[in-house]
C-alpha cells in the first residue's frame, strides 16, 4: 500500500494526537456524531480513520456491546494507540485500510462513521463509492470535515502553529488536504451519491 508521503501519523505523534487536539478538536464533534446514530438497529458498524479511537470509544459507550464495531486507519501506528483504551470483550475490530479502498465485501455495514477523516483522502469520490458500497441497504453514512481556513480560523492558527510540527505534515499539504469546503462536500458527495440514485443530504 502506498503512504503518502506528506503526512506520517506514527511514532510521538499519535500520543501528542490524543492528549493536545484530542479534547479541543474531535471529543466535542465525536459525541455530536455518534448522537446521529441513534434511533436505528445496528449489526456491525464500520468506522473509517479511526485515529486513536476518540470516536470508537463513543461509538462503542453508546452502542449496545453485541454491535460489533470495526475500526480502521491508514496508519496502524494511530490504532495501535487506541487498543489499550478498550477491553478485548468489548467487541471491536482493529484493521489497517485506505478509504478510497476498503477491504471488504459488498454490503458488510449497517452504518460507516468518519470524523474529519474524508478530507485527508486523495480520493474523495472514490471515498465515497467504497463507503455506499460496503454499506447494506438503507445504510448510513455519517462523516464530518472542517469548513475553509476562512470559516474556520481555530482551524488555521491550529493547524499551522501546531499540529504541522508535532505531526509532521508538510506546509503545503495543510490547505491542499486537509481544507474541504462545505462546497466541495455537497459536490462531490451529491455527485457521487446522485449516480446510485440516492437522495443526499446535508445536516
Amino acid at each position: 500500500m502506498e503512504h503518502d508521503r506528506n503526512v506520517l501519523f506514527q511514532g510521538a505523534v499519535p500520543e501528542n494526537y490524543d492528549r493536545y487536539l484530542g479534547p479541543v478538536i474531535f471529543e466535542p464533534w465525536a459525541e455530536d456524531l455518534v448522537l446521529r446514530l441513534a434511533g436505528k438497529k445496528y449489526e456491525r458498524v464500520l468506522e473509517i480513520a479511526c485515529g486513536t479511537g476518540i470516536v470508537t470509544r463513543r461509538l462503542r459507550d453508546a452502542l449496545p456491546p453485541i454491535i460489533k464495531i470495526v475500526a480502521t486507519d491508514l496508519n496502524p501506528d494511530m490504532f495501535e494507540f487506541a487498543k489499550p483504551k478498550f477491553k478485548e470483550r468489548e467487541n471491536v475490530i482493529w484493521q489497517q485500510a485506505d478509504a478510497s479502498a476498503l477491504p471488504f465485501p459488498n454490503c458488510s455495514f449497517d452504518a460507516a462513521v468518519c470524523q474529519f477523516g474524508v478530507m485527508f483522502v486523495p480520493d474523495k469520490a472514490a471515498a465515497m463509492r467504497e463507503s455506499y458500497r460496503v454499506l447494506r441497504s438503507g445504510g448510513v453514512f455519517l462523516f464530518n470535515v472542517w469548513d475553509s481556513f476562512e470559516a474556520n480560523p481555530f482551524g488555521q492558527i491550529r493547524m499551522q502553529r501546531s499540529l504541522r510540527s508535532s505531526i509532521m505534515i508538510r506546509p503545503g499539504f495543510i490547505r491542499s488536504r486537509l481544507v474541504f469546503t462545505i462546497r466541495q462536500l455537497s459536490e462531490n458527495c451529491c455527485r457521487t451519491l446522485a449516480s446510485k440514485k440516492l437522495n443526499p443530504s446535508l445536516k
